[in-house]
C-alpha cells in the first residue's frame, strides 16, 4: 500500500490542506486521524475557496474516500454544516466516519469556556479538550453509540450526571435536538479500521492528513499550550486504526516563516512591524477563530525537534511567495539560555520562555515567484534560503508552494 503522512512541522496553519489536496490527486483515501473542528484547512481550487474544519482535504475531489478516523472528536452539528456548505458549492464527497470516534456535545463547549477562563491556554473553545478528557476518563460518547437512538438515550441516562458539567439542557432535549442529525450521519458511520484494512490489502493509495502541528502535540509540543491529541506521525496508527508499518513516508509541512495562534512561548517571534506586513500579505488569521496569528522567523531549533519525533522524508515549504520583498531573511539557528547557546527545545515552559533567538541573516529577494513551477527559475537568494534550511536540518526540500492554488507548486522530487 503506497501511503504518505502529511504532518505539520510547526504550530499548525502550515498549509497542510493545500498539500493534501495537491497529493490527493493520486490517492484513493484521505484520512484524518486526530483533532476536531478546532482545525482549519483552506483550499483554493479553480477560483473557489474551501474552508474545512472536520472533513479531510480530499473532499473537493468526488472520487476519493474521505475517512474521519477513530482518533478524532467530532461535533455532529459542525459536520452537518460543513457537508451542507460543500453541497451548496456542488460537492458531494464520499465520507466514512469511524464508529469509535468520540462526539463533542454542547456541554463540552461550556466546559471548555469555563476551563479557558481559569487556564488562559488560548483554545478555540470548540470543546476539544473536554471531549478528550471524557474519552480518557472512559465516560465519552462514541459515534457508534450516538447514531443508535436507543443506545444514545441509554448513554445519557447512565453518564449524563458525570459528563454534563454546567449544562442545563436535559437528556430529553438533547435527544430531540440530535434526532435529525443522527438520521443524516448514520449511513456514513462504520468501522473505518476495517475499511482501511481492506483498502491496504488491495494496495490502495492512502494520504494520512494531520491537523494542527508537531509543536502543538500534547506529548512533544510546547506544553501546556498545546492541543489535546497527537498530530505527529506517531498518532496515525492509533488514530486511524492501522498498523505502524503502513505509514510509509512522512512529509513535513513547513511554513517559510513561523506563526502560531494563542498563548505560550514563541522564541522566534519577530517585531510587530514585520509581523504586520506578513500577517496582512498572507491573511494570517485563524481559519476557525479569525484571531490574528503571531508571526515569527523560521525556527530551525523547533523544526529539528519536529524532525526528530517524526523523521520526515522531505519538507514541503509553503507560503514561500510571502517572503518576496524583504531586504533580508532570518533563520533562528539556536536558543540563547542564560548566556549559553542550546540547539534543543526545553520541555519546561518557564525555561523555554527564558530563551532568546540566535538569528542568522540571509539576503532577501524582490522577484515575484508566484508563477514559477521550476526550481531553477527561483531567484538565487530564494534558493539559498531553502538550501540553508536543508543544510541545517538535514532534511531535503521536496516541494515548494508559491501560492494558494494547486498549480502554484514547485515539485523537486517524486513525493507520492
Amino acid at each position: 500500500m503506497p501511503s504518505i503522512a502529511i504532518i505539520g512541522a510547526q504550530w499548525g496553519d502550515e498549509g497542510k490542506g493545500k498539500i493534501t489536496d495537491f497529493l490527493s490527486g493520486s490517492a484513493d483515501f484521505v484520512v484524518r486521524f486526530q483533532g476536531g473542528d478546532n482545525a482549519g484547512h483552506t483550499i483554493h481550487s479553480k477560483g473557489v475557496k474551501y474552508a474545512l474544519h472536520l472533513l479531510p482535504s480530499g473532499v473537493i475531489r468526488d472520487d476519493i474516500m474521505n475517512v474521519l478516523g477513530n482518533g478524532m472528536v467530532i461535533n455532529p452539528e459542525s459536520l452537518i454544516e460543513e457537508l451542507n456548505t460543500l453541497k451548496a458549492l456542488g460537492r458531494h464527497p464520499q465520507i466514512a466516519i469511524s464508529n469509535r470516534a468520540h462526539v463533542i456535545m454542547p456541554y463540552h463547549l461550556m466546559r471548555d469556556q469555563a476551563s479557558e477562563d481559569t487556564q488562559n491556554i488560548g483554545t478555540t473553545l470548540k470543546g476539544i479538550g473536554p471531549a478528550y478528557q471524557d474519552k480518557a476518563a472512559r465516560v465519552g460518547l462514541r459515534m457508534g453509540t450516538f447514531v443508535d437512538k436507543d443506545l444514545f438515550a441509554a448513554y445519557l441516562k447512565t453518564y449524563y450526571p458525570y459528563v454534563k458539567g454546567a449544562s442545563t439542557e436535559t437528556p430529553e432535549a438533547l435527544i430531540r435536538r440530535y434526532a435529525p442529525i443522527i438520521d443524516a450521519l448514520k449511513p456514513f458511520v462504520q468501522d473505518t479500521s476495517v475499511l482501511l484494512s481492506e483498502a491496504i490489502k488491495k494496495d490502495a493509495k492512502v494520504v494520512f492528513e494531520g491537523a494542527q502541528g508537531t509543536m502543538l502535540d500534547i506529548e512533544q509540543g510546547t506544553y501546556p499550550y498545546v492541543t489535546s491529541s497527537s498530530p505527529t506521525a506517531a498518532g496515525i496508527p492509533l488514530g486511524a486504526g492501522v498498523a505502524p508499518k503502513h505509514v510509509q513516508k512522512v512529509l513535513g509541512i513547513v511554513k517559510a516563516y513561523n506563526s502560531r495562534v494563542g498563548e505560550g512561548p514563541f522564541v522566534s517571534e519577530m517585531p510587530e512591524k514585520d509581523a504586520h506586513i506578513i500577517r496582512e500579505k498572507a491573511n494570517e488569521y485563524g481559519t476557525t477563530t479569525g484571531r490574528p496569528r503571531r508571526i515569527g522567523y523560521l525556527d530551525l531549533v523547533a523544526l529539528k525537534h519536529a524532525h526528530r519525533v517524526n523523521h520526515f522524508d522531505a519538507f514541503a515549504i509553503t507560503l514561500f511567495d510571502v517572503l518576496s520583498g524583504f531586504e533580508s531573511l532570518h533563520l533562528v539557528t539556536g536558543y540563547r539560555l542564560n548566556g549559553t547557546v542550546i540547539d534543543y527545545v526545553p520541555a519546561e515552559r518557564e525555561t523555554l520562555q527564558a530563551c532568546e533567538p540566535v538569528i542568522e541573516t540571509l539576503p532577501g529577494f524582490d522577484e515575484d515567484i508566484s508563477g514559477l513551477t521550476d526550481w531553477n527559475a527561483l531567484p538565487d537568494h530564494a534558493r539559498q534560503y531553502l538550501q540553508r534550511i536543508e543544510t541545517l536540518t538535514g532534511v531535503p526540500v521536496g516541494m515548494v508552494s508559491v501560492g494558494p492554488d494547486r498549480r502554484q507548486t514547485i515539485l523537486m522530487t517524486r513525493i507520492f
